[in-house]
């Protein structure tokens, strides 16, 4: 099941109630195991496939500039 918008904005207003989270740095983890830097957010449009498809979100991601370390844990 893919994520839509709704569920992404109810997540992330969960995740910036904390000031780390607000603070921290936006990753995305491919299936591979590498980690990119998110870049850009971009609202796209479609062909209209139906209802619920006419427009989608894109994160555009990059390899990151500054290596940050191991991850040692998740909150």
């Amino acid at each position: 099941m893919a994520i839509t918008g709704k569920i992404l904005n109810y997540a992330m207003k969960k995740f910036m109630k904390a000031e780390a989270a607000q603070n921290a740095r936006v990753q995305v983890e491919l299936p591979n195991g590498e980690i990119y830097d998110m870049s850009d957010i971009l609202l796209l449009e479609n062909r209209i496939l139906g209802d619920s498809e006419t427009h989608r979100l894109v994160f555009r991601c990059q390899k990151p500039i500054h290596n940050i370390g191991k991850i040692i844990g998740k909150l």
